[in-house]
């Protein structure tokens, strides 16, 4: 599998199949298995039986294990990359394809190495109490197709950590990076401990309803994470739900606008704007909010978009032609709302392939609907405000939490303001960077649950007390 020729080969279906497009120019990439709900009872069978001799390896050699799949991942990185642009449409260079697999490659790293203790909850003349934590058994890993590859990643390695099996079920529109993904790292795990399940909405269902399921990790949208809730409320299954996002950033007045226009740009723009953190709102200051503007602008510019296989490119499509529409939909109604269109704005539809354009549009109302609806794709609203108070109030104002972040040079200032967010994580003159040892969660109607680190351990644990 050390070519993409080789590794599409290794994934290529026996049974019924349909096609995957790339979505930058149209193109067959290969066919991917049309699984069934037969399929995934016979994945789940297998996970159930694997489990308990993967459970019983104990920590430090199930960490071993995970350390060499991650080397797998490093050693058919690659081919991972070029399959990954093709299929999802991000560019090979920049924060895109190469960068993501090297990201899944360090999450696994990281969920193996990172130790996780028994606590002593109380240990003096009241008594004596411990809590480990315990597998769960088989979980259930629902993905998304704007980073596929590294959140199945996310998803997987610290459930194999804690001793679980897993059935990774990921996006119809990227299902062939995640087959390769767990193809490769099953050269090193035992076999049912990790299995993909590549199949419609009606294995989804079957999956997160199955009795067999003892959790599911979804990463998606809100609609989904709530369908995901009711279909697992008869089993009582514990769930990881990192649903949407309308991230706000609040520029303060004393900013340099030059100084943080390249990081305003990747915290918005970012895999073509295609991240469920990504910065989606920007209120500005009205004192400075031309300078913002300008110079956010000037940076956008110079970002080359196409085809991810050209290396020149930093910005691809959007991954299907269902989001594309919202996004273009969304430009419009801000156009039509009085919004200022400074960068994009006009697609070129004579151009194969789900390009649109970096898009700025400054001077709107905070009830545009460009402001209010993830847009999840190029086109960053500008709101400018001459109260704090009130962009405190707007950043608040929707139903989702995911992220936000504050832009200042007084950084006392910033976390004030932070701490008045209603969001998961808060970024001081950044957004939307992940570390696998930095709780990561959302707020409101943005889910439950952490991943990374220590506490993304426990959360695919049972955990137990023993008192006494």
């Amino acid at each position: 599998m050390d070519t993409l020729e080789s590794l599409l080969a290794a994934i290529a279906p026996t049974g019924a199949s349909r096609d995957i497009l790339n979505p930058a120019n149209g193109n067959l990439v290969a066919k991917v298995a049309v699984d069934t709900v037969d399929d995934l009872e016979k994945a789940i069978a297998a996970a159930t039986k694997a489990q308990v001799s993967w459970a019983a390896l104990g920590h430090e050699k199930r960490s071993a294990l995970m350390m060499k799949a991650a080397d797998a991942i490093e050693a058919h990185a690659e081919p991972l990359a070029q399959l990954l642009s093709r299929e999802q449409g991000k560019p090979l260079n920049g924060p895109n394809a190469r960068f993501e697999i090297g990201g899944a490659a360090a999450w696994m790293r990281a969920a193996a190495a990172t130790p996780l203790e028994t606590e002593t909850v109380i240990d003096d003349e009241s008594g004596h109490a411990v809590m480990t934590y315990k597998p769960i058994g088989v979980v259930a890993a629902i993905g998304p197709w704007n980073w596929p590859a590294m959140i199945t990643i996310w998803q997987v390695a610290p459930s194999i950590r804690m001793g679980n099996a897993v059935i990774v079920k990921p996006s119809e529109f990227t299902p062939l990076i995640v087959t390769a993904i767990v193809k490769v790292i099953n050269t090193v795990l035992p076999a049912g401990v990790v299995s993909v399940i590549s199949g419609d909405r009606e294995v989804g269902a079957a999956l997160s309803s199955h009795p067999a399921i003892g959790k599911v990790m979804f990463t998606g949208s809100t609609a989904t994470g709530k369908a995901i809730i009711r279909s697992s409320a008869d089993t009582v299954k514990r769930l990881t739900l990192e649903l949407g996002g309308n991230d706000a950033g609040i520029v303060l007045p004393d900013v340099d606008p030059k100084a943080i226009a390249g990081d305003l740009f990747w915290g918005a723009f970012i895999n073509t704007g295609q991240t469920c953190a990504a910065l989606k709102r920007l209120y500005v200051h009205e004192s400075i909010a031309d300078d913002v503007v300008r110079e956010l602008a000037a940076v956008a510019a110079t970002m080359p978009m196409g085809e991810g296989t050209d290396e020149n490119n930093v910005l691809g499509p959007l991954q299907n032609k269902k989001q594309y529409d919202i996004v273009a939909d969304l430009v419009e109604k801000a156009k039509k709302g009085g919004g200022k269109v400074v960068l994009g704005g006009n697609p070129d539809t004579s151009q194969k392939g789900f390009f649109y354009p970096t898009t700025i549009v400054d001077e709107l109302d905070n009830d545009n609907a460009l402001v209010q609806i993830e847009q999840f794709g190029p086109a960053l609203p500008v709101v400018r405000y001459k109260d704090l108070e009130q962009a405190i109030e707007w950043a608040n104002g929707v139903d989702v939490g995911l992220g936000a972040s504050v832009w200042s040079a007084d950084a006392g200032k910033a976390r004030e303001v932070a701490a008045r967010l209603e969001a998961g994580t808060v970024w001081i003159n950044s957004h939307g960077g992940v570390h696998p040892l930095i709780p990561f969660g959302g707020a409101k109607q943005s889910g439950y649950g952490l991943e990374f680190g220590v506490e993304g351990l426990k959360a695919l644990g049972v955990p137990q007390v023993i008192n006494g």
